[in-house]
């Protein structure tokens, strides 16, 4: 699971904390680049928002992108585009979103795409998970689990049903506290940040998903 030249896919800025933080370090302490692209800004539409929420639509996404930075400078990762759309909206932009991937694995070189588990957590998560799958054939896929509510139990880094190659990361006690700490960055999302947890971070290679039904 670990390259040399890692791109991460981030639908939304915070999901390389929630799902990958411990693995990033790890990547790093083996030698790796981490090299990322923002797929969204992390905040619904205008039309979507409360009317008195519209006029700052603009500072909330703001807000957003200078926790990411903060997160981003910590793990040192380096920043090769952000794709400056509303979250949830990713499924109406995938044609110029898979260009904007292209272009990221092209520039980077790398050797490994990671990208958010194909478990119906958020739209987005699940949609970048297809777009991984495109490049399957040139490079490997890995996918790492954030959240589900399979079986109708909220699971936190924990995929909805075992494909094979599943590897669970233990996380240290240092590597729980570094999380807690990069989780506390994104104080915009702290009400949505509660039920992720900081005990282990799994991965498992891209599964041939048919993405014409439910991921669970």
């Amino acid at each position: 699971m670990f390259g040399t030249r890692i791109l991460l896919l981030i639908p939304h800025p915070d999901d390389e904390v929630v799902g990958c933080a411990a693995a990033v370090g790890r990547a790093h302490a083996l030698g790796a680049r981490v090299f990322c692209v923002y797929l969204t800004d992390g905040v619904p539409d205008r039309e979507t928002l409360w009317p008195w929420q519209r006029a700052r639509r603009p500072v909330r996404v703001e807000r957003r992108f200078a926790e990411a930075r903060s997160v981003r400078k910590a793990l040192g990762m380096e920043a090769l585009a952000v794709h400056q759309i509303p979250t949830r909206t990713l499924r109406l932009h995938m044609a110029e979103t898979h260009a904007l991937i292209a272009e990221a694995l092209d520039r980077s070189g790398a050797d490994m795409l990671w990208t958010p588990a194909y478990e119906g957590g958020h739209q987005d998560h699940d949609v970048t998970n297809f777009l991984a799958s495109r490049f399957a054939p040139q490079v490997p896929v890995w996918e790492f689990a954030e959240y589900n509510f399979a079986g109708q139990r909220v699971r936190s880094q924990e995929f909805t049903s075992l494909r094979g190659g599943e590897r669970h990361l233990a996380l240290s006690d240092i590597e729980r506290h570094r999380k807690r700490q990069l989780l506390a960055a994104y104080r915009s999302e702290k009400a949505n940040l509660r039920h992720v947890g900081t005990g282990h971070e799994a991965f498992r290679p891209l599964p041939d998903y048919d993405y014409g039904g439910p991921p669970h």
